[in-house]
This record gives structure tokens, sequence and C-alpha cells, in this order.
């Protein structure tokens, strides 16, 4: 028997990158809440259909986007694809993301233009078009990284500068749209299990040993931050991590 939970029922939300991982999460945690959803994603198509099809079966309605958000117009775009299948926008949910490691003297400009293009410039765009379509109750929440508030090792200067932007960003989009009743927070994960970092793999013990908790973080856990401050109406400019102690 699957738990619904209610507290955004007849919503509209968007999980970029939703199709595995934290924003297959997040989608399935929204639509228990009662939201509808779309959910992007690039290559991974069977993937985010079947992300649709539990959305679906938890009786909500959903919709999987092709969208790259390094794309500026596809960034902007599936916002208004959004809010034409599914009727409107009320949450976005800022998850698509990618990392290039390595010392920074070796890091090809190509990558630090893919990487600004998805992670900094493709969640600005995104929310600037969800801004322009939400009233009062809208709301902006970003996936960021605990290597904001705590980069433990060499190699994740372009990842960690990134990241870092986005609490920029969403501390100003809290000023400014918070007159309009329209929130924006952001999560910052720490080492969470999924199939890009599974808790399983080579580098996973001396990630986990990192955290206070000592473990990796469920996808679920994550989600369910999320899925609160979509609901919440006093919280806007705040960065929430759900890192196990990964900053303690």
């Amino acid at each position: 028997m699957t738990t619904t939970y209610g507290t955004l029922r007849g919503k509209v939300a968007l999980v970029t990158g939703g199709g595995r991982g934290i924003g297959a999460a997040t989608a399935l945690r929204l639509a228990r809440e009662g939201a509808d959803v779309a959910v992007t994603y690039v290559n991974g198509e069977e993937a985010a259909v079947d992300v649709v099809r539990a959305v679906e079966a938890l009786g909500r309605r959903a919709v999987a986007l092709r969208a790259d958000s390094g794309d500026p117009e596809e960034a902007a775009g599936a916002v208004a694809r959004t809010a034409e299948a599914l009727g409107g926008l009320d949450v976005l949910v800022n998850n698509a993301g990618v990392g290039v490691l390595g010392p920074v003297e070796g890091l090809a400009l190509a990558d630090v233009d893919r990487v600004l293009a998805v992670n900094v410039r493709g969640v600005f765009l995104a929310s600037r078009a969800a801004a322009g379509r939400m009233t009062g109750g809208g709301r902006i929440i970003t996936v960021g990284s605990c290597m904001v508030q705590r980069v433990p090792g060499p190699g994740g200067t372009l990842y960690a500068m990134s990241k870092a932007a986005l609490v920029g960003l969403t501390k100003a989009l809290a000023r400014e749209l918070g007159p309009r009743g329209i929130t924006a927070n952001i999560v910052h994960p720490g080492p969470v299990d999924t199939d890009m970092n599974p808790a399983d793999g080579p580098y996973a013990a001396g990630q986990a040993a990192m955290t206070a908790l000592g473990r990796f973080g469920r996808t679920e856990e994550v989600a369910a931050t999320v899925a609160h401050l979509a609901g919440a109406d006093y919280v806007t400019g705040a960065e929430f991590a759900v890192d196990g102690g990964h900053a303690a």
C-alpha cells in the first residue's frame, strides 16, 4: 500500500534531471504529496518513462521531457512545456547537474563551459522562466552540494565553484521574489547512494568516513527535505544540508 500525504494536492512540479537518482526520488515524493510532475532527461529516456509510470501509478499526471539544461532554449523551454502539458507550474526543482573532477590546471575550457552551462546558467534560466509563470505560493528549490560547505580534498574546484554560485542565486531570488509570495531555497546533499556514486563503489568508504554518521545517504532522504520545502510557506533564502554531518 502506497502512502499519499497530500500537502501538494493540485500543484504542478517540474524536476530537472528527474529520471534517476535524487531527481527520480524527488519526483515520486512530490507525487505522493499530491503533485502532478514533469521530469526532464537528456539520455535516459527509458528511466524517465519509468518514473512517469510510477507517478501515474500513484494517481497523478506525469510527463517526461527531453531537455538539456546546458542548452539555453531547452532549459527555459522545459518550464513552458511543463505548463502546457500539465496546466501550470507551482514547484521547480533544479536538480540536473554535471561534474568534472580533476586538477584545476588540467581542466579543459570545454569542461568549464559545460559545467557552468548546466549547473549555473541552466538553473538561472529555468528559475527565471518559472518565476515568470508562478504566482503566490510558487517554490523554487535547487539541489546544491555538500562541497559548497566543505571541500574535503583536491580535484573539486570547478564543481564546487558551480554549486557555490547557486547559493547566491537562491538568496537573491528569495529577496526578489519574496514580495510575490514565491520562495527559493537550496538543499546540499552529501554522499548519496545513486547509480553514479554507489554506496559500494571504489571510493565509497572514504566518502562515508567523511560524514558524522559514517554512511551514505538515501535518495529518499534528500527528497523528503525537498518535499518539505515545496510545502513550506515561511522558509526562503535558506540552505539545508542533508549530508550526514559532512560539514560538521
